[in-house]
């Protein structure tokens, strides 16, 4: 084999090396990372659970003409909130947010007047920007610094849309932390305020379980202070699962692509030494053949 052949394949084997070293690096800071998004998220979720289970209780035991948070309108026009990443690199994390949002886009055109998308993260923004989609509003650039206020900044929006009356129903789009290598696609609504369902580890209003609230002070002075807060813990609790979800989904398939150049270098390692061999081999052959025509 020609000795430029041989460089091809020591250049290769160098490349795919220093691609290793990067995708090496990159895991490991992902895996730092994902210790404390994990210890973030493991913390804020009994809080935002338990509020769900207290708001949707008191939803169904009040009036919804009580907060315009609780008002059920016919859903005729529609917000999606998709929580992806700003950066890549973390195998089909985004794609399947994208995905989901398609097939519920799809879903309900038939059965709505407008279908409005907003996006934290910078990767669903630039996959729609291209698409005839609505698009309300944007959070990006965020690089993983999420925090409560940025929180209460969209919850602030998106009460605003609701009461006013922009929107008639608010989902939330992300995906659940589950482990590093398992995160579940969730969609749920986060306005209107909706009773618990039968089911759900309370029983309905009807049972048992169905007691009168006394309010002190007044109910709509409590609803008034609680129904927003309790949009900005489920938005903050939606962020710190959507950034453990990507640290997670970036740590494997950043291991996965650091065993894949491993494999790959020795596959290139064992190419070079059979051409090295070759060339060596064909060397002596020309010697011996030279020194037999010699004699």
């Amino acid at each position: 084999m020609p000795k430029e052949s041989l460089r091809d394949i020591r250049k290769r084997i160098a490349s795919v090396r220093s691609t290793q070293q990067i995708t090496k690096a990159m895991k490991m800071v992902a895996t730092a990372k994902l210790r404390r998004a994990q210890e973030n998220i493991l913390a804020t979720r009994p809080y935002a659970t338990k509020m769900f289970e207290v708001l949707s209780s008191l939803a169904a035991r009040t009036s919804p003409d009580a907060h315009p948070l609780l008002y059920r309108r016919e859903p005729k026009r529609l917000e999606v909130v998709v929580f992806t990443s700003d950066r890549g690199l973390c195998g089909a994390f985004n794609m399947n947010l994208i995905q989901r949002a398609e097939k519920f886009l799809q879903e309900e055109k038939a059965r709505t007047e407008e279908l409005a998308l907003s996006f934290v993260g910078r990767k669903g923004r630039d996959y729609f920007r291209k698409r005839n989609v609505v698009m309300r509003r944007e959070y990006v650039n965020l690089f993983g610094k999420v925090d409560f206020p940025l929180a209460a900044r969209i919850g602030e929006d998106l009460v605003q849309s609701y009461t006013a009356e922009q929107v008639d129903a608010i989902y939330l789009l992300y995906s659940e932390f589950r482990s590093a290598i398992q995160q579940r696609i969730v969609l749920e609504k986060i306005l209107p305020v909706t009773p618990r369902r039968a089911g759900e580890g309370e029983e309905t209003p009807k049972g048992p379980a169905a007691v009168e609230y006394i309010y002190e002070p007044s109910e709509v002075e409590i609803l008034g202070k609680i129904l927003p807060m309790y949009v900005e813990v489920q938005i903050y609790r939606a962020l710190l699962e959507s950034v453990a979800s990507e640290f997670g989904a970036r740590m494997t398939a950043m291991d996965n692509a650091t065993n894949n150049a491993r494999d790959m270098i020795d596959r290139l390692t064992l190419m070079y030494n059979k051409a090295r061999q070759a060339s060596i081999t064909k060397e002596l052959i020309e010697i011996v053949s030279g020194a037999e025509a010699l004699k």
